[in-house]
């Protein structure tokens, strides 16, 4: 006996069904090792200011706040009059006559009462709410909670985390009475711009200390600015606020207002970055 043309083509195609069958079940591998589970779009959470409690209070307590009206969880805006019209009348009341000008007093506040929209009123347990500052509805504020760590390892990495999150540096310089702002940290020459102090309602966080300021003290020395001793703010936007505020709630699944601490940490997430809770200290 010997081995035909039949044998070796036989032998030769079940290599390569075997050789193809090995490289499908290496590939099918290689994609389940680097895939990544669909992102779960995360519930939008309702921006709360707590204006505080006291150390000794209790979570489920609230102050009463005794208000004269019934209780109206959905107050209504009142209709305004624009600025522009409002001064036109008082420029023709002053021209008209004591007896007009009356006229013109009684049909304005006809006018407003009319859209004086809908007061709100609300109640309480009357006890202590337990939280920090006294005299609020319990709880931290968002400024008092939470605790952020960027990678601030090399400066290009950090500028890119405050840049991909819109975070903006403000250095506030006393003596001259202004607040400069960087932004675009990452480019070879930052955005600058500077306003005089107040007007601005943004989140803000600082430095609790140790030698990271350094990183904002260089950024700034980037922009041409000197920043040594300067108090520097890190100016958050409400898109980047409610991104912390949703990120901190789908943690534990725990309300803003039985937590004391949550510590969040930046990581690289493919070409961007995503803010990680890597611990939370709760009231209760």
């Amino acid at each position: 006996m010997k081995v035909t043309g039949y044998d070796k083509s036989s032998a030769g195609m079940i290599a390569a069904v075997l050789t193809l069958l090995g490289i499908t079940a290496l590939l099918v591998a290689v994609y389940f090792t680097n895939y990544r589970p669909p992102k779960i779009d995360a519930v939008p959470v309702e921006l709360v200011d707590m204006p505080g409690g006291y150390e000794d209070g209790s979570p489920d307590e609230t102050p009463n706040l005794e208000s004269p009206e019934e209780e109206v969880p959905d107050p209504a805006i009142a209709e305004t009059t624009d600025e522009a019209q409002v001064q036109e009348m008082l420029e023709t009341i002053v021209e008209l006559s004591d007896a007009a000008t009356q006229q013109v007093e009684m049909v304005i506040q006809s006018e407003s009462s009319q859209n004086s929209g809908q007061k709100g009123s609300a109640t309480g347990t009357g006890g202590r709410p337990l939280g920090t500052g006294g005299g609020g509805k319990g709880g931290f504020p968002a400024e008092q909670r939470w605790f952020i760590k960027f990678d601030d390892d090399t400066i290009d990495v950090y500028a890119r985390q405050l840049d991909f999150f819109g975070i903006e540096l403000a250095a506030f310089y006393q003596s001259e009475a202004k607040l400069v702002y960087i932004s675009d940290m990452a480019k070879p020459k930052p955005t600058v711009r500077e306003v005089k102090t107040g007007g601005d309602n943004r989140l803000f966080m600082t430095w609790r200390g140790g030698t990271r300021r350094q990183a904002d003290e260089s950024l700034f020395k980037k922009a041409g600015y000197e920043a040594k001793g300067i108090p520097i703010m890190h100016m958050y936007p409400k898109a980047t606020e409610q991104l912390l505020a949703e990120v901190e709630v789908a943690y534990r699944n725990r309300k803003p207002t039985e937590i004391r601490r949550t510590y969040f940490s930046v990581r690289q997430d493919g070409a961007g970055f995503k803010f990680v809770v890597t611990s939370q200290s709760y009231l209760r």
